[in-house]
């Protein structure tokens, strides 16, 4: 991650590879926001902007060459896209900004950003955007690959909040919850080779040891403990793989909390769609049907870093979903944790079943409220698309992740658990099925048979499969593979929950 600092120099005067700036649109063209760069470089660059290409549009990255006035070798101007009413932008808009300018920035050693924040929350959103653009996943290239890839190591933020005491907490902070969604990246953008639900294991407890915060636990079942456990769904997934299913248990336990909080995570490592085998096209990106085991994971990382006053416990269903000689076939009848049988009719309908036992395990635990998030549904995608989550659940906690989500500036979509589809969970031999009888409100479906197994303690369910997995373009602080997605809302959901 960059080293990131703050700074109260004029930004003309900042020796680095490059300067970062903005730029708005506006009725008549386009114009530099940046108050201290040189009146003459500030004309010059609108006047040629049409000839640049350069609109001020969110996401829009331009680099040129700086000139005598400025001592950073480029400038880079990232778009802001128009101003609001009152003059100001968005902090989710500076956030994108910065991340878009230090993403195109890759290769390069330093990197000065001097974007409009008048206080200082919008300087917090800068901060954390120019972190979360700083992220590559280099580890599989060799050195010259990844020397062009590397992200910009040092960064300075200009600012006139640099002696303020909350802009150096914000800065800390930031630093946190960007180590957290790069260490989610990093496990999802891991091949299935390498990240199996043991090495995943394996990786949790390395995390924590490095962390070296006192006060967070980890317990590992492996595939023989729960087996003798009843946990049917975990040990029903993984049975057709060679690499055994695990759940592991991350408890932070701060002395003086006020709240617990128990998070769910679907970590399937890899998900061929089991004997319901999914189109060979669209299966390399199965590697991220773990994304939301890894966002929980570095949630509890991040919740222990920063001293949150709750308690947190984090389960990790880990399970391969692989067609292999022994794997679970449809029609399959399995007991869960907890005591309920399902009906397996569709072996790629397996995510909700490792999170069923996870969520039983969770309500076992005794949690003021229960969230569990999951790369759960190809619905949710068809519903919401690929950038906007889908939220479900107890109504007042439902709400409470939305504005979570709303303040650091994910995209979370309210919805509802309609009454008439729970009768679609109806089996002629077991308690329920596993998947909808049709194809209608399949994200939706999947939330009633999750909130089967919470009973009445408060639950939301986060649906992230679009937007956990980035087969695009990168765009913003976003880059192309894993996102991290979720990791900022569950800490901002732990921290609106300290503080109540």
């Amino acid at each position: 991650m960059a080293d990131l600092t703050l700074s109260g120099k004029n930004p003309t005067s900042v020796r680095a590879d490059a300067l970062v700036v903005g730029t708005c649109s506006t009725s008549d063209g386009v114009a530099v926001v940046a108050d201290q760069l040189p009146a003459d470089l500030v004309r010059q660059v609108e006047t040629l902007a049409p000839r640049l290409g350069v609109t001020g549009a969110v996401d829009e990255v331009r680099t040129f060459p700086a000139g005598g006035d400025v001592k950073a070798d480029v400038v880079v101007l990232t778009g802001l896209g128009e101003r609001r009413p009152d003059g100001t932008f968005a902090a989710e808009t500076l956030r994108r900004a910065a991340g878009a300018a230090i993403r195109s920035l890759a290769g390069t050693a330093s990197a000065a950003v001097a974007l409009p924040a008048v206080d200082e929350d919008e300087l917090a959103a800068v901060v954390e955007g120019a972190l979360l653009g700083a992220y590559s996943y280099t580890r599989y290239r060799d050195e010259e690959a990844a020397a062009k890839k590397k992200p910009v190591a040092t960064v300075e933020v200009v600012t006139s909040f640099a002696r303020s005491a909350r802009a150096k907490a914000a800065v800390a902070r930031a630093e946190v919850l960007a180590a957290a969604v790069h260490g989610a990246r990093d496990l999802v953008n891991m091949p299935p080779n390498d990240l199996y639900p043991a090495a995943f294991a394996d990786a949790a407890r390395n995390a924590v040891r490095e962390l070296g915060v006192k006060g967070v636990k980890v317990t590992v079942l492996d595939e023989k403990q729960l087996a003798a456990g009843g946990y049917g769904g975990l040990v029903g997934v993984g049975q057709g793989s060679a690499r055994g299913p695990r759940l592991v248990k991350l408890a932070y336990s701060p002395v003086k909390a006020t709240t617990r909080v128990g998070i769910v995570g679907k970590g399937i490592t890899f998900d061929t769609g089991g004997i319901s085998l999914k189109p060979p096209a669209g299966m390399p990106a199965m590697k991220s049907d773990m994304a939301g085991a890894a966002a929980v994971l570095h949630t509890v990382l991040a919740a222990a870093r920063l001293g949150l006053p709750v308690a947190v416990t984090g389960y990790l269903c880990l399970a391969e979903n692989m067609p292999g000689g022994n794997a679970q076939r449809p029609a399959d009848v399995v007991r869960m944790r907890g005591g309920k049988t399902v009906e397996v009719t569709n072996t790629d309908a397996e995510g909700r079943l490792v999170m069923a036992d996870g969520l039983v395990s969770a309500v076992e635990d005794g949690h003021d409220v229960v969230l569990d998030i999951a790369t759960l549904t190809g619905a949710q995608m068809v519903a919401l698309g690929t950038r906007t989550s889908g939220v479900m659940g107890t109504d007042d906690v439902r709400d409470e992740v939305k504005v979570a989500a709303d303040a650091v500036g994910e995209d979370f979509w309210p919805m509802p658990l309609p009454a008439e589809l729970k009768a679609g969970l109806k089996s002629t031999v077991a308690d329920m099925v596993n998947s909808a009888p049709d194809r209608w409100g399949g994200m939706l479906f999947a939330g009633h048979f999750l909130k089967e197994f919470v009973g009445d303690t408060p639950w939301a369910h986060l649906d992230i499969a679009g937007p956990a997995y980035n087969e695009k373009s990168p765009y913003g602080y976003t880059p192309a593979g894993g996102t991290g997605v979720g990791v900022r809302t569950l800490v901002g959901f732990l921290e609106g929950r300290s503080q109540a």
